[in-house]
């Protein structure tokens, strides 16, 4: 797969990735565990088929120690004793989020209840920006073709500094 625009090198594109990071960096900083944060993000790359945002948060969360078992069993969490009921309200919003043109109530109440429960206001707003956030890295990512496979960790670490 050629890449067919590259939105590293496009100054209009570099000046919205910089706005971009500035959002990304408010849930980065937010008391939202770093951990879920990954895993939302990887789930919801994955429903999208984003193979950029894939291995960028595959790798991010195995940079900052999440289990190689955990990773592997974000596709199938449903089915998994790994995630804390917890980190399952924060991937059942982020794939009914994610999924709205499959569900027409879009976040169901029982899922945005189970996310209430665990999670204060604050995070539950980084939550639901995360969510939309992730769904339009991908989205880029996906349109441009930016392939999988070479991203290494804290590439993007720069954007993420104060």
């Amino acid at each position: 797969m050629d890449v067919r625009f590259n939105l590293f090198e496009n100054q209009l594109a570099a000046r919205f990735a910089k706005r971009f990071a500035g959002a990304g960096l408010l849930i980065h900083h937010s008391t939202l565990p770093r951990s879920t944060q990954e895993l939302v993000s990887l789930r919801a790359s994955q429903i999208n088929g984003c193979g950029h945002c894939i291995d960028m948060h595959t790798k991010e969360a195995a940079a900052a120690g999440e289990s190689a078992v955990r990773l592997h069993l974000v596709a199938a969490w449903r089915e998994s004793t790994v995630f804390t009921e917890a980190e399952q309200a924060a991937l059942a919003l982020a794939e009914e989020g994610t999924r709205l043109a499959d569900a027409a109530p879009g976040v169901s109440d029982e899922t945005w209840a189970l996310a209430r429960k665990h999670y204060d206001d604050d995070q539950l707003a980084a939550l639901v920006a995360l969510v939309a956030l992730i769904n339009a890295a991908n989205r880029l990512a996906v349109i441009v073709h930016q392939p999988g496979g070479s991203y290494e960790p804290g590439m993007f670490s720069a954007a993420f500094d104060d």
